[in-house]
């Protein structure tokens, strides 16, 4: 296969992976923050403090976060049609690859606001702050060098997955990989297939460092 040939698959493999990776990136961010700072509000000594609802909290969670990718997607196959109509193309898949991101995201949400100092929380709680302002004010910018790193981690976790999508009709480069690298013996393209991978994953950790450095830096100035 020559470059002239490889270029468009290339091309609209890539675009297909972004449409994916990046809307399922918003449904993540939408669904895994409030439940990673849930865990933390119902946790012991939280202003939400709820033993039960922490624990279901957590159980969905890890039970999320414990199955592999590829099956969930099987599995929820049925939902994704019930939702987009379809189980095939890369919509149809920003579904299942939202619902595998959201536990992953939450454990990331958790552990940074955990990292709150908590002399701030306890400040905000003696002036009779509630959640409103404890959220916005305290926790959402104290931790927004370790959210936004967050985030960059899921991305690139979601690009993994995309990949993995494309085995059953997720379209974007994992499927032009399967398609055109592996079922047609094509080895030159399976390399630029890995190579554009490569270069996404290693742009979206430079533009993530970058940003926490940034804030880090005016947090220090601040």
């Amino acid at each position: 296969m020559t470059w002239s040939e490889m270029q468009p698959l290339l091309t609209q493999g890539t675009f297909d992976t972004l449409y994916m990776v990046l809307w399922s990136a918003l449904v993540t961010i939408l669904g895994g923050l409030p439940i990673g700072i849930l865990l933390v509000l119902t946790d012991k000594g939280g202003l939400l403090q709820n033993r039960a609802v922490n624990k279901i909290l957590g159980v969905i969670v890890n039970m999320g976060r414990s199955l592999p990718f590829i099956i969930l997607l099987i599995f929820l196959i049925p939902v994704t049609t019930a939702i987009v109509g379809t189980f095939i193309g890369p919509t149809a898949m920003i579904v299942p690859l939202a619902i595998g991101a959201i536990p992953f995201f939450a454990r990331l949400v958790e552990t940074a606001v955990r990292e709150v100092d908590h002399g701030l929380i306890e400040a905000v709680e003696s002036m009779g702050g509630g959640i409103p302002t404890l959220v916005g004010k305290v926790l959402l910018p104290q931790a927004l060098p370790s959210l936004i790193a967050a985030v960059t981690t899921t991305v690139i976790t979601l690009i993994g997955y995309s990949a993995m999508a494309g085995a059953v009709g997720g379209e974007g480069l994992g499927s032009k990989a399967i398609t055109y690298g592996f079922q047609r013996f094509e080895t030159g393209f399976m390399i630029a297939t890995v190579v554009v991978l490569i270069v996404l994953v290693t742009v979206i950790q430079l533009i993530g460092d970058g940003v926490v450095r940034l804030l880090a830096r005016r947090g220090r100035t601040a």
